[in-house]
């Protein structure tokens, strides 16, 4: 029996598990040392990921699979790092769609910010290949090609390469890029690009400015993350996730980008909602503060109008969606799993159930479909908006 069974739901964020090394057989052969020197990532495998991928080849462990679908985490999932296998984890979670990100190359290995311009854009462009090629055994599985804004010439023929290989989304990181604003007027061709196409503009987790050690020394022993190491966050680094999606988000509505391209959806996923409420009513209130400047006397509407237009959400699980809703809009959020990773929790339906009980079945639906449709565009084809079943009924 499947996780969801007679609904329709979207996954608005699941990932895939890459081995060590996995993405240097993508890099083209004249960057790989320089990648690996770089990065550090060697195309070995230690033995901890050995007995990893020895157990995703275990018969009797596999036989476990389905009945712990959701409780076998990070490389231990079924299809975690295995393509042949995630076609039957979709269909043991029952989820109509997948949207599919990376897990080792959410930052882009940090070369954006060394200043390695080409080594960027080439694991970019080997990211792209890796994830389509991953997803490209169902169509449910829907890729996510990564962008990086650091060269703002070649940004659009990336993005192009991407769709072209099979992307059905566009990431870009929340960040700004060295040296220049993300609503910079060169990387309107990109913006064009994703329009034309009409694929939505993600942000990720990951793809942040990360909260600076400063305010990690506080005299205290240092606190690990969920994983008992320090590379995820902790309940003080987890403060900073929204602010650097927050302050480009300010950018691109009052440079007018979201004006320019007004059918260009964009989507901030697995970065928590909570914070939207208050960017919505800062920015509106800093527009009616400052509304002698002349870009802001050219804008559509409100900026919370323009972001209930554009922009869609992902709350996690232990946020209170019902309030995000109400204090934002009931078209902004989405339901996301997380899959794998143990962040998204053993049982996110019922989180998110529990969290949006009593609200009226039509705003569930548009949590769960409809506004995941609404941000997909043209990345979802028509026969994937509903399960086959619930389709011919």
């Amino acid at each position: 029996m499947a996780y969801v069974e007679g609904q329709t739901v979207h996954d608005a964020d699941s990932h895939i598990m890459e081995l060590p090394g996995k993405i240097n057989s993508y890099i083209d052969p004249k960057f790989r040392a320089d990648f690996v020197e770089k990065t550090g990532r060697k195309e070995v495998l230690p033995e901890w990921f050995a007995r990893a991928a020895e157990k995703a080849r275990d018969p009797e462990f596999l036989a476990g699979a389905e009945a712990n679908i959701l409780l076998r985490k990070n490389y231990e999932a079924l299809g975690a790092f295995n393509a042949d296998h995630r076609p039957r984890t979709l269909d043991y979670l029952g989820f109509t769609s997948q949207l599919v990100f990376t897990t080792a190359c959410l930052s882009n290995f940090g070369l954006e910010q060394l200043g390695e311009v080409e080594l960027a854009v080439e694991a970019a462009r080997a990211h792209n290949r890796m994830m389509t090629e991953f997803c490209s055994v169902d169509r449910r599985l829907l890729a996510t090609g990564y962008v990086p804004l650091i060269d703002r010439a070649r940004a659009p023929q990336i993005a192009r390469e991407a769709l072209a290989l099979g992307a059905k989304a566009l990431v870009v990181p929340s960040r700004h890029p060295p040296g220049f604003s993300p609503s910079h007027r060169e990387l309107d061709a990109l913006w064009a690009v994703a329009q034309e196409a009409g694929v939505p503009i993600l942000f990720h987790v990951g793809g942040e400015e990360k909260m600076p050690s400063a305010y990690l020394e506080n005299g205290l022993p240092y606190v690990k993350d969920f994983h008992g190491g320090d590379e995820n966050f902790t309940s003080l680094s987890f403060m900073s996730i929204p602010l650097s999606v927050w302050q480009t988000l300010s950018a691109l509505v009052i440079d007018g980008v979201f004006d320019r391209f007004p059918r260009l959806k964009f989507g901030a996923i697995e970065l928590g909602a909570s914070w939207l409420p208050s960017l919505m009513k800062f920015l509106d209130s800093g527009v009616a503060a400052f509304g002698k400047e002349e870009r802001l006397q050219t804008l559509s509407g409100t900026p919370s109008e323009i972001l209930r237009r554009q922009l869609r959400v992902t709350p996690y699980p232990h946020e209170d969606v019902r309030w995000i809703m109400e204090n934002s809009g009931e078209d902004m959020v989405l339901f996301s799993s997380d899959f794998p990773h143990v962040e998204g929790g053993r049982n996110p339906l019922k989180r998110f159930n529990d969290n949006l009980a009593g609200v009226d079945e039509r705003l569930k639906r548009k949590f769960y479909r409809d506004n995941f449709i609404n941000l997909m565009g043209n990345g979802l084809a028509r026969d994937l908006h509903d399960l086959p079943s619930l389709a011919a009924a």
